[in-house]
C-alpha cells in the first residue's frame, strides 16, 4: 500500500503503514521533516512518562523523536503533547447532531477517534442507514470507526423500522470501516445459545465483540464471555465492574448524559491500574458536548474521582486504541498516525492545537475555518415517522383501576438508566406523583400501542413526548393523570407523526416547546450551538411542568429499551427484563 493510498482510504483496524522509504528517510534524518512540534513534554503511554523532546512529523505519520530538520517548525516549548483522544463506545444518533457537525464540535476537544454503534440508526432505516452513514463520515478528517449493530432490535419485544440479521452483519463487517461487532445487548439469548445471535458474534471472526450485560454475573456472565464478548460499558457498581475485570472483560467507564459511571468504578482503577480500561461516553447531549466537551471531560471526572492523570489519558489513548484495533493511533511513537494534542495548561484539558494525521483540524477551541464542506443528509433518512392514524387521548392510557389494585409501575433514578419495579396501589398514583406512561409504535402504520405508569418524572401537568426511544425509537411519551393530561399526551404524539420527529412539550393544549429531530426522528440537520439551544428550551419546558430529573428527554428515551433491568415499556406492552416476558401492569390478573 501506497503512503497515498493509506492516508485516502483512512482504513481502521489495520497495521500501521510499513516499507516506505521516504518516512524512513526522514526518521533517519536524510530528509527534513513537515512539520515539527519543538520543545514539549511528550507522554509516552508505554512507561506513562512525560518526556521532554522534540516530535517530528511527515505525510501523517510521526517519524521520530528531538531535533531534526523541518520545513515548518511549531514552538510548543513547555506544552504538554498526547495521542488524540479516542471514545471506545458512542452512539452518534445520541448527541442529535449529524456526522460532520458532531466531527467539529469535539475535535476541538480533542477527540479525534470513535468507534460508533450505530444501531439507533439500524433500527430506523436498517443497513442502509449504515452504509449511508459510513460513506459520509469517510469524508471527515476523522477516524469515525463503525461497529456493526448486532442487536436490531435489541430483544423481540421491540418493534423497530428495519431489522438487522446475521448475513448483514456480515456483509457490514466487510467494509474497512467496519471494526467489529457492537454491543451485544441481547444478553439472555446470548446465555441460553440462541442460534441467530451466536452467528451474529461468529461473523466477528478476529474483530472484537462488544458486550452490554447489566448486572449479569456468575455462572451466567461466565456462559456470556465464553461465548465471545470481550468488554461491557453498562458496569454500574465497584463490585460489577470488578468480577467481570477478573474475568478478562474490558471495562469502559462511562460518562454520558443520563449514566455516569465513572466516580462509582474509579476504585477499581486506583486499585488495580488501568489496564483493560477505557473510557467512553456512550450517550451524550449536544448541549453537554459544547459546556463540558467529550471525554476530555470523562478525564476530568476521572481525576475528580482520584484517578491519575496518566493512568486517564492511558485510558482514552492506548487502552481504546489497542482493544479496538486501531493500530495506528493512541500512541505518539515514530510510525503512529500523528493525530497530536497540544496543551498549553493540562489541567484545563482543552487542547491549545489538535493534529489529525499532521494537518491542524483545532485551533484555541474551534475547528480551522474550510476543513471540511458541510454534508447533506441523504433523503432517505427523512420522513420516517408513520402513524395509522392520528391518537386520541382515551388510546393512550390503561383502562380506570379500583383504588385497591396494585400496580407495577416503572421507578426511574436521576442520573441511571436502570430502572426498579415499584408495586403501588392506585389510590397512591397522585400522593406517590405517578405519571402516565404510553410507546406508540411509529414505523409501519400498526396502530399499537403499549400503555403503563412510571413514578419518579414528577410531570404533574402536561406531557412530553419523543420519537428517540431506544432502541425501536418509537413514540414515548409521559404525562399527567387527569383527561387533560391524556389530552396532552394524544396532542404531543400527533404533533411529532406531523413534524417528522422530535421531541416536545405541550401542556393545555399548547406546544410549549420543539427540538426538531428530521433525521431518522433522531438526529437534527442543525449546527451544534442551535441543537443545544433547542433543548435547552424544551428542557426549560419539560420543568415548568414539575419535572424532577435533570435529562427527562434522555431518561425517557431509554424506558423502552427491554435489556436494561428491571421494567421497560414497549408497543407490545410490559416488559420484566429480569424474567424476560411481558407482565400485566395490574398484578393478580
Amino acid at each position: 500500500m501506497t503512503l497515498q493510498n493509506y492516508l485516502e482510504s483512512k482504513l481502521l483496524g489495520v497495521a500501521k503503514l510499513r516499507n516506505n522509504s521516504n518516512i524512513i528517510a526522514v526518521a533517519r534524518g536524510d530528509l527534513p521533516a513537515d512539520l515539527l512540534l519543538k520543545g514539549g513534554r511528550i507522554f509516552s503511554t508505554s512507561t506513562k512518562e512525560w518526556i521532554e523532546l522534540d516530535l517530528a512529523i511527515t505525510s501523517g505519520v510521526i517519524v521520530g523523536w528531538g531535533s531534526r530538520d523541518a520545513k515548518e517548525v511549531v514552538d510548543v516549548t513547555g506544552c504538554y503533547l498526547t495521542p488524540g483522544f479516542i471514545d471506545s463506545h458512542m452512539h452518534l444518533e445520541s448527541t442529535k447532531l449529524w456526522v460532520d457537525t458532531f466531527v467539529s464540535t469535539v475535535l476541538p476537544h480533542g477527540t479525534t477517534a470513535v468507534a460508533a454503534d450505530p444501531h439507533e440508526l439500524a433500527n430506523v432505516l436498517g443497513i442502509v442507514g449504515v452504509k449511508e452513514l459510513i460513506e459520509a463520515s469517510s469524508k471527515l478528517p476523522f477516524t469515525f470507526g463503525v461497529c456493526a449493530s448486532s442487536c436490531v432490535p435489541a430483544s423481540h419485544f421491540e418493534s423497530p423500522g428495519a431489522e438487522i440479521d446475521a448475513n448483514d452483519v456480515a456483509e457490514l463487517l466487510k467494509d474497512p470501516h467496519v471494526i467489529g461487532v457492537a454491543e451485544m445487548m441481547n444478553y439472555p439469548g446470548v446465555i441460553h445459545g440462541d442460534k441467530e445471535v451466536l452467528a451474529k458474534i461468529a461473523a466477528a471472526a478476529d474483530r472484537r465483540v462488544d458486550g452490554h450485560s447489566p448486572g449479569v454475573s456468575g455462572s451466567d456472565l461466565d456462559a456470556y464471555l465464553c461465548a465471545g464478548i470481550e468488554s461491557d460499558h453498562e458496569c454500574t457498581t465497584y463490585e460489577e465492574a470488578l468480577e467481570k475485570r477478573r474475568k478478562g472483560m474490558w471495562i469502559f467507564l462511562r460518562e454520558g448524559s443520563a449514566a455516569r459511571n465513572i466516580a462509582e468504578l474509579s476504585r477499581m482503577v486506583r486499585e488495580f491500574g488501568p489496564y483493560r480500561c477505557a473510557l467512553c461516553t456512550d450517550d451524550r447531549e449536544p448541549r453537554v458536548l459544547i459546556e463540558k466537551g467529550h471525554i476530555n471531560d470523562c478525564i476530568r471526572v476521572a481525576l475528580q474521582s482520584g484517578i491519575t492523570l496518566e493512568d486517564a489519558l492511558l485510558m482514552a489513548t492506548a487502552n481504546a486504541a489497542e482493544y479496538h484495533g486501531f493500530n495506528q493511533l493512541g500512541t505518539l511513537a515514530p510510525g503512529y498516525q500523528a493525530d497530536v494534542l497540544v496543551f498549553n495548561d493540562i489541567e484545563t484539558l482543552e487542547p491549545t492545537y489538535v493534529y489529525r494525521a499532521g494537518q491542524l483540524v483545532a485551533f484555541e477551541g474551534k475547528v480551522v475555518p474550510g476543513l471540511f464542506e458541510r454534508l447533506d443528509p441523504p433523503k432517505s433518512m427523512k420522513s420516517t415517522v408513520h402513524l395509522e392514524s392520528p391518537v386520541t387521548g382515551d388510546e393512550l392510557v390503561l383502562p380506570p383501576s379500583d383504588d385497591s389494585d396494585l400496580v407495577r409501575v416503572i421507578g426511574v433514578k436521576d442520573g441511571s438508566i436502570t430502572t426498579t419495579e415499584q408495586i403501588i396501589t392506585a389510590s397512591e398514583f397522585r400522593s406517590r406523583g405517578v405519571n402516565r406512561l404510553a410507546v406508540v409504535e411509529r414505523h409501519r402504520k400498526t396502530g399499537r400501542f403499549g400503555r403503563g405508569y412510571t413514578v419518579g418524572f414528577g410531570i404533574a401537568s402536561g406531557a412530553i413526548a419523543s420519537t428517540v426511544a431506544h432502541d425501536a425509537h418509537n413514540i414515548m411519551v409521559v404525562g399527567g393523570l387527569s383527561q387533560s393530561d391524556s389530552a396532552d399526551m394524544a396532542t404531543a404524539v400527533n404533533f411529532l407523526a406531523k413534524e417528522g420527529g422530535g421531541q416536545v412539550v405541550v401542556q393545555g393544549g399548547e406546544i410549549l416547546a420543539f427540538l426538531p429531530l428530521p433525521i431518522a426522528g433522531l438526529i437534527s440537520d442543525k449546527t451544534a450551538p442551535e441543537v443545544a439551544e433547542e433543548m435547552s428550551k424544551v428542557l426549560a419546558a419539560s420543568k415548568t411542568l414539575g419535572s424532577e430529573v435533570q435529562e427527562p428527554f434522555m431518561t425517557l428515551s431509554f424506558l423502552g429499551l427491554s435489556v436494561i433491568p428491571e421494567l421497560r415499556l414497549t408497543d407490545l406492552g410490559l416488559v420484566d427484563v429480569r424474567s424476560f416476558e411481558l407482565v400485566d401492569p395490574f398484578l393478580g390478573r
